[in-house]
């Protein structure tokens, strides 16, 4: 079966890296078609040893393509979705337009695949939040084992989460520190460069921001909605890759040794966790990979049945990409989705 797959927003940081994945992962495809506005028509990008030419979202037929990868921004996301969904193309969206949607499923593969089936009433299908994302395919086999009561993270999360123009500006603040150039904060509420900023997206009436009420959201939705959750999620100095502290509180005793045999085994887990010099996971190492990284696993004495770990993951690809393709994967792998093209 080879299936014709539309990527919306082919020309930013998700989209690229959406073509590199299909290609790596050996998606079967017969055709791909790369979409974004007008603005990026004629853009050429590649896949695989192809270059693709960009075509325009608002002037393309869907109603012969099996899978819409979207990574266009929430905005494109509400405006398109439904449309391409009512021409009979399953939409993979990776943006929080359509996440906290009773009728989307919102998916991690490892953690809830069952929940795909609902995607037949909207034919939408939506990708969480990459902060979420990484955090629960880790804590989804310690869940199976132990219970989770609460769980408390805190994220440093890199420049990439905020598209290019967040590493455009951490790369030109940088350099202009070095050449005493003044600073200029665009994209960012304050300076990145040598800095952090405990902010990431609007602020909510309670103070928390719209990315820490995500994180408890989209846990409820995925994993369980009787987990307790509380976030607080900082913006750092790093290009790709975010990390997390996470604090869980379990309802039965699990040791350390216990959950970092049962991560070992679990699906997109790697555990590097030396009680050494260097014998731990930074987001330097986890750029270009698939795998979640846990480190750090250790028993919290101020707790009765309580954990702390390190959890790091490349947010362009389990946080976005690669989790998005792995859903694709997974309509395929249970014949949820079938190629309207016959094969020549």
């Amino acid at each position: 079966m080879a299936f014709k797959v539309a990527i919306v927003g082919a020309t930013g940081n998700v989209g690229r890296e959406m073509l590199n994945i299909l290609e790596e992962r050996g998606f079967p495809v017969g055709e791909v078609v790369a979409l974004a506005s007008r603005r990026s028509v004629g853009t050429e990008v590649s896949f695989g040893d192809r270059t693709l030419k960009v075509k325009a979202l608002d002037t393309y037929d869907f109603s012969d393509t099996d899978i819409c990868l979207m990574s266009a921004g929430g905005n494109v996301s509400k405006e398109w979705s439904p449309k391409i969904g009512k021409q009979g193309c399953i939409v993979i969206d990776n943006s929080s337009a359509w996440r906290y949607d009773q009728d989307v499923p919102l998916i991690v593969p490892e953690v809830n695949p069952d929940a795909i089936d609902g995607y037949t009433k909207r034919n939408i299908i939506a990708n969480p939040n990459c902060s979420t994302a990484q955090m629960l395919v880790a804590l989804k086999p310690l869940h199976d084992a132990a219970t989770i009561k609460r769980v408390v993270v805190s994220t440093y999360q890199s420049v990439s989460g905020a598209g290019k123009e967040g590493m455009d500006e951490l790369f030109q603040q940088t350099r202009a520190v070095f050449v005493a150039d003044p600073v200029e904060a665009k994209k960012f509420t304050k300076r990145i460069a040598f800095n952090v900023i405990p902010h990431i997206d609007v602020f909510m009436d309670d103070g928390s921001t719209k990315e820490e009420w995500k994180m408890v959201a989209e846990t409820k939705k995925m994993l369980d909605p009787k987990i307790k959750v509380t976030a607080t999620c900082v913006r750092v100095p790093v290009f790709i890759g975010h990390s997390e502290a996470v604090n869980i509180e379990f309802e039965k005793p699990i040791t350390a040794d216990e959950a970092r045999d049962i991560l070992r085994d679990a699906p997109g887990c790697q555990v590097i966790d030396k009680r050494e010099n260097g014998g731990y996971i930074t987001p330097l190492e986890s750029a270009g990979e698939d795998a979640t990284y846990i480190s750090r696993i250790r028993e919290d004495s101020t707790l009765d049945n309580g954990l702390n770990m390190w959890i790091v993951s490349d947010n362009l690809r389990k946080g976005a990409a690669l989790n998005a393709i792995q859903i694709a994967e997974l309509l395929v792998a249970r014949g949820l989705v079938k190629p309207k093209q016959k094969a020549a």
